[in-house]
This record gives structure tokens, C-alpha cells and sequence, in this order.
């Protein structure tokens, strides 16, 4: 009787533990989307504008007379 008594213990812990690094685990990738959506936040107005500077250096290209 003991024995059913220690092993259903244990069992219990192991699922309280699994149960507490399950609920890290998703706080982690909670806590890393919300920082990669603001990182994209930042970057945003900095990517825009190394595409609007490669769009007008594409066209000042294009425009450019050629020798030959």
C-alpha cells in the first residue's frame, strides 16, 4: 500500500514539474515573439528607407547615359 502511495507522489511531482517548465517554455516564446515584433518595429522605417534608396539609385542608373 505504501508503495501506490509513494508512486502516485511521484508521479504527481513529475507533473507539477513538467506542468512549471511547460509554463516557462511558453513564456519564453510569449516573451521572444513580442520582442521580435518590436525589433521589427524598429527596423521598419530603416528598411523602408534603404528601399526607397535603392529604388532612386536604380533609376538614377537606368537614366544615366551610356557611352559608347
Amino acid at each position: 500500500m505504501l508503495f501506490w502511495i509513494v508512486l502516485a507522489v511521484v508521479v504527481l511531482l513529475a507533473l507539477v514539474v513538467l506542468a512549471v517548465v511547460g509554463h516557462g517554455v511558453l513564456g519564453a516564446f510569449g516573451r521572444l515573439n513580442r520582442e521580435l515584433a518590436a525589433a521589427e518595429d524598429d527596423v521598419r522605417p530603416v528598411l523602408e528607407q534603404v528601399q526607397l534608396s535603392a529604388e532612386h539609385a536604380a533609376r538614377r542608373r537606368d537614366a544615366r547615359p551610356t557611352s559608347g
